[in-house]
């Protein structure tokens, strides 16, 4: 039964830390035991350099590497393997368009738009890039929901507004924002859209092609795969244009004293040693994610996001950022102990962000917990 697949049972690290309550999933997810056991199989059987030798371990390990780039295409629908760059995390990937592509297309008077709410990862890439071309930073402003509409935008956008960047799911709302019909406004507008998918492609189905996104961003270790793999989705045709990002190994295809020819796509990105354990790890967290499904997925998540949006909202004093609705937060709840703030004189949050393998009791412990924060900092009721 899928539903198995849940249980912490699968995860090891819940048996090592019997009482663990993990809530930080938005930071990191935990890893099953099937997912460690095959990068482990990885080191232990397969382990050489892929892509350079003819030799039976150098094809093993190439072909368990463009296994688990065919295993991205197939989750996110992408039209060609080609469009699937391996990268050490999100992060990376983002840096990649903007040193890549926006080195190449991005000059003095054009206009970069970057939601306000993007995580700095989202963000300070932009922010150097605008600096670096003496381009104008913009910023979509969203609502105290957080949330962005189609008006805002098309009354951002301008005719020198040459890339917009914007989470699928926000990491501090929890807004799932409607990136199929941004991506239309942009390329209407002859804007190419950047999407960070870091908290969406864990959770919900992503569909490249149905989005219509120009570049989608996302991490392994935030959907139950190791750390240090990450992934970008390019449409081919911008990809093809686009120069290398770093240079050495595996992207290079022919050098002289002169000068070097490139690899083609996806390699040509892919400069030195790559990491083959943390993609075959990728790979056996997709096959895990696909095997339990989405629809389970999100039936958990949104069950356990509605009992905590309840509970907390039963506590003086606690404000949640974002939505009024649970369902508009994802599995994820950033909230602020107001006295707290007020006292200390600091602007900061808190965030507990879900996952599928949390259950009820969970939940429970966290509120229970959070009923005592006041009193634990001198304040009565």
């Amino acid at each position: 039964m899928n539903d198995k697949l849940l249980s912490k049972a699968n995860f090891p690290v819940f048996e090592v830390y019997k009482d663990l309550v993990y809530l930080d999933n938005s930071a990191t997810q935990q890893k099953p035991r099937r997912v460690i056991e095959r990068a482990e199989k990885y080191y232990f059987e397969e382990n050489a350099n892929p892509l350079r030798g003819l030799y039976n371990l150098s094809v093993k390990a190439t072909d368990a590497y463009e296994n688990a780039r065919e295993a991205v295409r197939g989750f996110i629908d992408a039209e060609s393997s080609k469009e699937i760059i391996f990268t050490r995390n999100a992060s990376e990937s983002l840096n990649l368009v903007a040193y890549s592509w926006g080195r190449a297309n991005i000059s003095a008077d054009d206009e970069i738009l970057v939601a306000v709410s993007e995580h700095h990862s989202d963000l300070l890439p932009w922010q150097l890039l605008a600096k670096e071309k003496g381009a104008k930073l913009n910023y979509l402003e969203c609502d105290k929901s957080g949330g962005y509409t189609a008006e805002a935008l098309k009354k951002a956008l301008t005719p020198h507004t040459k890339l917009f960047a914007i989470a699928q799911i926000s990491n501090v709302f929890g807004r799932l924002n409607p990136i199929k019909e941004f991506a239309e406004i942009c390329h209407a507008n002859g804007t190419v859209i950047v999407c960070d998918g870091a908290q969406s492609v864990p959770h919900i189905p992503v569909d490249v092609r149905e989005l219509g996104v120009d570049f989608l961003a996302f991490s392994g270790h935030k959907m139950l795969a190791p750390m240090g793999i990450g992934v970008l989705y390019g449409r081919e045709e911008l990809l093809e244009k686009m120069p290398p990002f770093l240079s050495g190994g595996e992207m290079i295809e022919y050098v002289t004293r002169e000068g070097a020819t490139y690899a083609e796509l996806p390699h040509k990105f892919e400069a030195g040693t790559v990491n083959v354990g943390g993609a075959v790890g990728l790979h056996a967290a997709i096959d895990y994610i696909n095997e339990l499904g989405f629809e389970l997925i999100e039936k958990r998540e949104n069950e356990l996001t509605a009992l905590a949006f309840d509970e907390m909202k039963k506590i003086p004093h606690v404000n949640i950022l974002g939505a009024d609705d649970a369902d508009d937060h994802h599995g994820i709840l950033t909230f602020t102990e107001q006295p707290l703030h007020q006292h200390l004189g600091v602007q900061s949050t808190a965030r507990m962000s879900l996952a599928f393998y949390n259950d009820e009791q969970d939940i429970r412990r966290f509120i229970d917990a959070l009923k005592t924060v006041r009193r634990r900092m001198g304040y009565d009721g």
